[in-house]
């Protein structure tokens, strides 16, 4: 069972959030929370496999709130709510340490899928985020050309392991499609995040998307 805590200040979102996983038996909502204070409480009270996070939240935000969380309560993957016109959230949230991005305006289905992605130690970036998030880099100087330079250092099968990374998969699901056990499969995630000089998996991601592995 994955377990989940709920975070955003309108009552109405967190209902239809609650509402949506409760179709997936394998996910138990164990709390919500109505700011980001209330929300690092709850997550360390609970110590949940998941924290959906909405970004704006009164008093503490879901930024800093990630940060915190990322901090007292590691083996909690966050996933970030957001909505089209915070590009200039991403990077910080990255660097706080989210392992997603979901758009509220996403399908339902999409927000089981993040939730059991990140669980399962996988970064998930929902496509149209994963586009801005690309686009935001790069108007800071990440260009494609430079991404796909990076990737260069990789082995092909690195490379494989990237791209499929990028495609939001879990280490087992990237054994399962290369053939290969899992523990290899860390092995080439580990050796990846050292060879392009990132902080975790959704960076890895993102350098994958805008280098046009995924």
């Amino acid at each position: 069972m994955i377990r989940v805590v709920v975070a955003d200040d309108e009552a109405m979102v967190r209902a239809g959030v609650r509402a949506v996983l409760a179709t997936d038996g394998g996910i138990e909502v164990v709390a919500e929370a109505a700011h980001g204070h209330q929300a690092i409480e709850l997550v360390c009270a609970h110590r949940p496999d998941v924290a959906l996070l909405d970004i704006r939240m009164p008093g503490l935000d879901g930024l800093a709130a990630a940060e915190e969380i990322a901090a007292v309560a590691p083996t909690t993957k966050v996933v970030m709510l957001t909505t089209f016109g915070q590009d200039d959230y991403v990077a910080r949230a990255l660097g706080g340490g989210a392992a997603g991005f979901l758009l509220k305006a996403s399908d339902p289905r999409e927000l089981i899928t993040a939730v059991h992605a990140v669980a399962a130690g996988a970064a998930f970036l929902s496509p149209a985020v994963a586009h801005r998030v690309v686009r935001s880099y790069r108007a800071v100087g990440a260009s494609a050309t430079r991404a796909r330079q990076r990737t260069t250092t990789l082995t092909d099968r690195e490379r494989d392991v990237l791209a499929l990374l990028g495609a939001g998969r879990s280490n087992a699901e990237i054994a399962r499609v290369l053939h290969v056990v899992e523990g290899t499969v860390k092995a080439h995630v580990s050796s990846i995040l050292d060879k392009l000089g990132v902080r975790n998996r959704v960076e890895a991601a993102i350098l994958a998307y805008e280098s046009g592995l995924s």
